[in-house]
C-alpha cells in the first residue's frame, strides 16, 4: 500500500476539503440563498435526470444477480486460501450499521404514513385500506434490493481489486481496466474527488435526518424545544462521540457498536411485534412482499411523463440518489470487512440480507402505525404530516413502557449515527491518503468536523430539502462512474484463470 502521509501533492484531500469548506462558509453566510439554490437544483436534477437514476439502478441489479449465479460467483475476494475474518452476525451488523440503519429508523413509520396520507398513484383515496396497501408496497420497494444493489456493485469492485489484485482502495483504481494502471492521472484525481464529495454529502444527509429525529423525540417525550439551537448542540455532542470512537479502530469501536446497533434494533422490533398487532403485521408483510415482487419491474422504471406530478421525483429518485451518494462510503466499508468471501456470498449477503431486515422493520413499525390509523382512528398520519421527525415517537406512545422504548429508540439513533460517522471518517481518511488502511487521526478529525459542519449548514438553511438536494446533486456524476465501475469489474473478472472459477 502507498504511504498514508499527507503532502502537498495530494490533490484529492486539498481540493475536496477546500471545496467543502467553501460550501460550509456559503451556507453559514447566506442560508437563504442556499435554500433557494437547493430548491432550484432539486427540481432541475430530478426532472432532467430522473430517468438516468432509475435505469442505472435497475441495470445494476441485473448485473449483480448475473455475477452471483454465473461461474464468476466462486471467485474469492482475496487469495484463494483467504477466509472471512468476521462472523456472519458481526458482518451483517456492520453492513446494516454502516448502511441505512439510521435512515430506516427515521423512515420506518414516517414513510408508510406519508404514502398513506398522500398515495403514490393518483386516483387512490388517501387514508383508506387501498392507500395503506400501496403505502406498504412502496415502502418495501424503496428499502429493498434496489438501494443495496448500488452498495453491492461498488463494494464488490473495491474488494475485488483491493484484496484479489493487491491494489489500493480508491474508487479510481476500480477503473484500471478502462483507463489503464499507469498514466491518465488527470482522470484519477477528479474521480476520487467526486467520490469524496458524494460520500460526505450522503453521510451529512443521514446525520442531519438523525439529528432531526433525535430532536423530535426529545421534544415529544421531554418537551425539549424543536429548534436549530438544540440541533446544533446535538451535532456537537455527536461529533465528539464519533471522533472518540474513531480512535479505537475498526476491530474495537465500530465492531462493538455494530453489534450493539443490531441487538438494539432487533430488541425494539421484537417488542413492537410482540405488543403490537402481530397477526396484522404478518399479513401485511406477506401481502407487501407479494406486491413488491409482482410490481417490481413496473415500479423500478416508473416515471410520469404523461400524467405529470413530482411524487416519483420526490421519493424514488431521491432515494436512489441518496444511495448512490452513500455508495463510496458504504461500499468502501463493506469491502473492508468482506475479505475472504466469494462473489456469490458477497452478493447474497449485501444485496438480500439488509433489505430483508429493512422490509421486516417496515412491516413491523409501518404496519403497526397503519393499523392504529385504520382501526383505532389514532390519526398518526396527521401527526407525521405536521412533524415527520416525530413519527416513531408518536407511534410508541400507543405501546406499553413508552418512556423506556422512546429512550431506547433515541439511544439506537445515536449509536447508528456514531457508527456511520465513525465509519465515514475512516473511509474518507482512506480515500484521501492514497488508499491507506490506517489513515492518520488528524485526517479523520478534518473529515469528521466538515461532515458535522455541512449537516449543520444544511439544517439551518433549508432543513430536510437541503439535505436531500445535497445528496441528489453529488450523486449525479457518480452515477456515471458507478456504471463504468461495473463495466471495468466485468472486464477484469473475465480474465480470471479457470481454476478460480
Amino acid at each position: 500500500m502507498k504511504s498514508s502521509k499527507l503532502n502537498a501533492n495530494n490533490p484529492v484531500f486539498w481540493i475536496s476539503s477546500i471545496l467543502l469548506l467553501l460550501f460550509v462558509i456559503w451556507g453559514a453566510a447566506a442560508p437563504n440563498q442556499m435554500a433557494r439554490s437547493a430548491t432550484r437544483l432539486f427540481d432541475f436534477t430530478t426532472y432532467a435526470f430522473g430517468w438516468f437514476y432509475l435505469l442505472a439502478v435497475f441495470l445494476i441489479i441485473l448485473f449483480c444477480l448475473f455475477l452471483a449465479f454465473s461461474k464468476y460467483g466462486k471467485i474469492r475476494l482475496g487469495k484463494d486460501e483467504d477466509r472471512p475474518r468476521y462472523s456472519f452476525f458481526t458482518w451483517v451488523g456492520m453492513l446494516f450499521s454502516a448502511g441505512f440503519g439510521v435512515g430506516l429508523v427515521f423512515w420506518g413509520v414516517a414513510e408508510p404514513m406519508s404514502h398513506f396520507f398522500t398515495p403514490p398513484i393518483k386516483g387512490v383515496e388517501p387514508l383508506t385500506p387501498d392507500a395503506a396497501r400501496l403505502a406498504m408496497r412502496y415502502a418495501f420497494f424503496h428499502w429493498g434490493i434496489s438501494q443495496w444493489s448500488v452498495f453491492t456493485i461498488v463494494g464488490l469492485a473495491l474488494a475485488y481489486f483491493q484484496f484479489r489484485k493487491d491494489k489500493n482502495g480508491l474508487i479510481s483504481t476500480t477503473l484500471d481496466p478502462l483507463i489503464g494502471q499507469s498514466g491518465k492521472s488527470y482522470l484519477r484525481a477528479p474521480i476520487d474527488i467526486l467520490a469524496v464529495i458524494a460520500t460526505i454529502t450522503g453521510v451529512a444527509t443521514s446525520l442531519g435526518m438523525g439529528i432531526l429525529q433525535i430532536n423530535g423525540g426529545l421534544n415529544h417525550q421531554y418537551g425539549i424545544p424543536n429548534s436549530t439551537g438544540v440541533q446544533l448542540i446535538i451535532i456537537a455532542v455527536l461529533l465528539v462521540l464519533y471522533l472518540i470512537s474513531s480512535t479505537t479502530g475498526l476491530d474495537r469501536g465500530i465492531k462493538w457498536l455494530s453489534n450493539l446497533n443490531l441487538s438494539l434494533a432487533l430488541l425494539l422490533m421484537v417488542f413492537i411485534f410482540a405488543f403490537g398487532p402481530t397477526v396484522f403485521i404478518l399479513n401485511s408483510l406477506v401481502l407487501g412482499v407479494g406486491d413488491y415482487i409482482q410490481h417490481f419491474i413496473e415500479t423500478s422504471l416508473r416515471l410520469t411523463p404523461y400524467k405529470g406530478g413530482t411524487w416519483v421525483r420526490d421519493w424514488t429518485i431521491f432515494y436512489w440518489a441518496w444511495a448512490i451518494a452513500w455508495s463510496p462510503f458504504v461500499s468502501s466499508f463493506v469491502a473492508r470487512v468482506s475479505r475472504g468471501r466469494t462473489i456469490r456470498e458477497f452478493v447474497a449477503g449485501v444485496l438480500f440480507i439488509p433489505p430483508l431486515i429493512a422490509v421486516i422493520w417496515m412491516a413491523v413499525f409501518g404496519g403497526s402505525a397503519l393499523k392504529l390509523d385504520l382501526k383505532s382512528g389514532e390519526h398518526i398520519a396527521d401527526s407525521v404530516q405536521n412533524d415527520v421527525s416525530s413519527a416513531l415517537f408518536v407511534t410508541l406512545q400507543h405501546f406499553p413502557m413508552t418512556e423506556i422504548m422512546s429512550a431506547l429508540s433515541i439511544l439506537l439513533i445515536i449509536t447508528f449515527l456514531v457508527t456511520s460517522a465513525d465509519s465515514a471518517t475512516f473511509v474518507l481518511g482512506m480515500m484521501t491518503t492514497n488508499g491507506s488502511l490506517e489513515p492518520p487521526f488528524y485526517i479523520k478529525i478534518v473529515w469528521g468536523t466538515l461532515m458535522a459542519a455541512i449537516a449543520a449548514v444544511l439544517l439551518i438553511s433549508s432543513g430536510l430539502q437541503g439535505l436531500q438536494t445535497a445528496s441528489l446533486i453529488a450523486a449525479l456524476p457518480f452515477t456515471v462512474i458507478m456504471v463504468l465501475i461495473g463495466i471495468a469489474l466485468f472486464k477484469s473478472i473475465k480474465q480470471e484463470p479457470k481454476r478460480a472459477k
